[in-house]
């Protein structure tokens, strides 16, 4: 297989035990293995991480940005579960 046929890989690294993965960039690779050892080689030079997601950008389903109005439209008429309606307690610093 040539690096022309390569398949694209999206990076996901989880920079600490307890935190979320947080997409970091794309390699391309041969398979999933030579994505990761790419990943560990480009994005953790400093040890940052301590997980890395390797996902073929193939499997990524994402929605239209243009159609952002009608997909999130349903949740606006929600108001509920938007913290407006709450009031913090006096001396809660983070909430």
């Amino acid at each position: 297989m040539s690096n022309e046929n390569w398949q694209l890989y999206e990076i996901f690294i989880r920079s600490a035990k307890g935190l979320s993965h947080r997409h970091v960039g794309s390699v391309h690779a041969a398979d999933p293995e030579m994505a990761i050892e790419a990943a560990r080689d480009i994005y953790t030079r400093r040890n940052e991480g301590v997980s890395i997601w390797a996902v073929p950008s193939s499997a990524i389903t994402a929605s239209d940005p243009d159609a952002a109005e009608e997909l999130f439209e349903p949740a606006k008429s929600k108001i509920y579960r938007h913290p407006t309606f709450y009031e913090i307690p006096e001396g809660v610093e983070n909430m």
